[in-house]
């Protein structure tokens, strides 16, 4: 390290060349640390392992029942059970005695190996997510427990078996 005490008597007017760099240096290592602390707090990630998505062709019964739901050119909501059109109460209603006669047919609610239907969604592309959203929400409200989506696969796409 070297110090430059300026210029000589005799070199009154002669200009100073160096540059002090050591207080330049102390806020870049402040600066440093400040960063070295700060990034990891900041960068967080929780840990989440994200399911692998592949088509599974699915096996229909005709116990399930399936759901159309496309947005009308005025903005509202069609909801088909099977090829009829419905309203929200009406389908909370079409749900409820869906369920009732399955598990009246299968024994009662205490009988061994219950199983309840499914319900299956199609959703239009285009169809905002509200729509499809209260139609999960009402059938869920109704008792199914299993409610999935019917999609298309890419082109090219090849069906995997596990």
């Amino acid at each position: 390290m070297a110090i430059d005490i300026g210029p000589s008597e005799a070199d009154e007017n002669q200009e100073m060349s160096t540059i002090n760099v050591v207080p330049l240096t102390d806020v870049m290592l402040v600066l440093l640390i400040i960063f070295l602390i700060t990034i990891p707090v900041v960068i967080q990630a929780v840990p989440v392992e994200l399911p692998k998505v592949v088509y599974e062709p699915t096996t229909t019964k005709p116990e399930n029942v399936s759901l159309s739901i496309k947005a009308a050119p005025n903005g509202e909501c069609e909801v088909y059970w099977n090829l009829s059109q419905v309203h929200t109460q009406q389908l909370l209603d079409l749900a409820v005695a869906k369920l009732k006669r399955e598990i009246d047919r299968q024994g009662g609610p205490t009988a061994p190996g219950l199983e309840l239907p499914e319900a299956h969604i199609r959703g239009d592309i285009n169809t905002p997510y509200r729509c499809i959203g209260g139609a999960i929400y009402t059938l869920q409200r109704a008792g199914f427990a299993r409610i999935g989506f019917i999609s298309q696969p890419p082109a090219g796409y090849v069906t995997a078996r596990y």
